[in-house]
Order: structure tokens, then sequence, then C-alpha cells
């Protein structure tokens, strides 16, 4: 073995325990409660209501690997840990999620590689840690974008406010897209549907906080399941359509269906590159890991091109838009009659 190959895998190791220790200081709210002041790890323990073992043996692992900083008061957030905190627009927390999440889905991988066993969304929520947090990492992660870059790209959603209209999102998660919406919209509607609870319950919170509760609503559900009263203006799948594409004749003659005429689908997906190439460049790399991980769940990401040909064979006319050094794509399937 080469000196420099163990070098380089310890040097990723270390990397990998830095986010471990900031997922447990996030989830369980150690940084948040040192943002304010210095605390001992049994005043830390007893502000947070966890156990002081566990508390004083994170701190130390904490302050080595230069989340925290200890004095005379105790121990304090680097300025490293601070950049960890969920309270913050640029928040680093999405990177700690990932990383557990991701070993999580490599364990599951590793099992059912052996039996080829494709469970589904369960595997999602099999830590009960990290499903609550699934949501916001999303959020931090692509909100940004979804904001400054891609909104102002598709006039449908100001189509849409003008004609008050109805934005339905598939898959809504904690509701962090029909929020964004809402801000940036006053007089749109939005319907939110998810299969799990803890993000419908999640969704509701945040609407009724940010003072959304009485154009946003969110239910569970599914697209298998929803039923509309009225034509949508919008319907939107957010990183959602690749978990029902073994089916997505249907999906897309239910989109066209409850689209009102002039009304759009609006897709956005992770865009898998053509030439296999493509995959070892830095920016494409956690795509091909993240596909993996989708096997495990019983999907695979798609081709822009390959959604937008499933747009036009339900009678839908779609415009590709492509972000992020084209790994990211947004179909709007506008239906014309």
């Amino acid at each position: 073995m080469k000196a420099e190959h163990r070098e380089l895998i310890v040097h990723y190791v270390q990397h990998a325990l830095t986010l471990d220790l900031a997922y447990i200081g996030i989830a369980n709210g150690l940084f948040t409660a040192l943002a304010d002041k210095p605390m001992s790890a049994r005043d830390l323990a007893l502000a947070t209501g966890m156990d002081e073992g566990y508390v004083h043996r994170w701190s130390d692992a904490a302050y080595a690997f230069e989340l925290l900083e200890s004095g005379p008061e105790g121990f304090s957030l680097s300025e490293l840990g601070a950049a960890f905190r969920v309270d913050t627009g640029d928040s680093l927390m999405p990177f700690a999620v990932q990383s557990i999440l991701s070993a999580h889905m490599a364990e599951r991988a590793t099992e059912f590689m052996r039996s080829g066993n494709r469970p589904g969304e369960s595997v999602l929520a099999e830590r009960t840690t990290l499903l609550p947090w699934f949501g916001p990492m999303l959020e931090h992660q692509f909100g940004p974008l979804f904001e400054g870059k891609i909104l102002p790209k598709l006039p449908i959603f100001a189509e849409a406010d003008q004609a008050r209209g109805l934005v339905i999102d598939l898959g809504c998660g904690n509701g962090w897209y029909l929020r964004t919406l809402a801000r940036r919209y006053p007089h749109l509607r939005g319907v939110g549907l998810d299969g799990f609870e803890e993000n419908v319950a999640q969704a509701r919170d945040r609407a009724d906080q940010d003072g959304f509760g009485d154009r946003l609503r969110f239910t569970a559900g599914d697209i298998y399941q929803f039923r509309l009263d009225a034509p949508a203006r919008v319907i939107a799948m957010n990183r959602a359509l690749h978990h029902v594409w073994d089916q997505h004749e249907h999906v897309f003659r239910t989109l066209h269906d409850h689209l009102e005429p002039g009304g759009a689908a609006v897709i956005w997906e992770p865009n898998w590159p053509r030439a296999r190439t493509t995959l070892r460049q830095p920016t494409h790399r956690v795509m091909a890991f993240q596909n993996l991980s989708e096997h495990v769940q019983g999907n695979h990401f798609l081709e822009a091109e390959e959604i937008a040909e499933a747009a036009r064979t339900a009678g839908l006319m779609p415009e590709i838009h492509l972000f992020l050094e084209d790994r990211e794509a947004v179909i709007v399937a506008r239906r014309t009659s």
C-alpha cells in the first residue's frame, strides 16, 4: 500500500468523524444551546435534557475535532462549530445530515446487495433521529438555488400568482418549496402532500409560524391518491418523480388531467449524465453514490430528456431548464388544451 493512499484515507476518515460529531450536536440541540454562552458539560446536559455522560464525552470529542473551544467558563462554539447552527441561512447542517444518511444507506445497500431486495422509502424512517432532519436538509441545500436561480427563470409561478391559482406540491417534505412560493407570491394558494406524517406535521408547523396557514395546507397522501375539486395551475414534483418512475405513464396522465389549460407540471430532478465519465467529476460524484441509495429505495435517477419525452407522450409540452453545471434539471410541462 502506498503511503500517500493511507494518508489520504486517514484524512477522509477524520473529515467523516467531524461530520458524525456535528450531526450529534445538531440533532440533540447542543450547538443551539451553546450559541449564547459557554457551558460545562454538566450544564449543557441540563440545558438540553441529555445524559451527562454522553454529553461529557461528546464535548471532549467535539473539542478534539475543533467544533468546540474550551475555556475557564466551559465549552463554547468554535468558528467551525458555529457554522453548523441550523438557524443560519448558510448552515453546514446538510453536510452532517447527508453524512449520516449516506452511512445508513451504505449499510442497507451492503445487506440488500446479497439478496437483491429493494424495500422502498421505508428505509429512510429506520433511523428515528434522521427523518426529522430530511426536510430541513433539503431546504438548506436547495432553497437558495430555488429562490435565487430557478424561480426567476420560471414565469409559471408569477402567472399562478396573478390568477390566484392553486399550486400542488407532491412529496412536499417539510413544506419549504410552498413556503418559498408563498413569501414571493402573495396571492397563490398551495396544497402539499407527503407520505410521511413527520414531514406533514413539520410542514404545518412551519407554515403557521411563517403566517401562511391561511394559504397553505398540508396533508398525508401521494400521487396515487390525491384528488382535486378543481384543476390546479401548477403541480410541482420536487425530486419526487424518480420515486414513482415505474408508474410514470399513470403519473403523467394524472398530472395532465389535474392541470387547467395553460397550467404546468414543474418537475425538478437530478439530471443523470449520459456519459459515465462525467461521474468522475468532483461535482457529480455524490450523485453516483446517491443513485446507489435510490436503488435501495426501488428508484434510479433520470435523464432530463427521458422526463420530457414522458411529458410529451401524455400531451404536455415540456421545456428543459438546467442548473448547477447541468446537474439539476427543471422540466416545465404545460397543458395546452
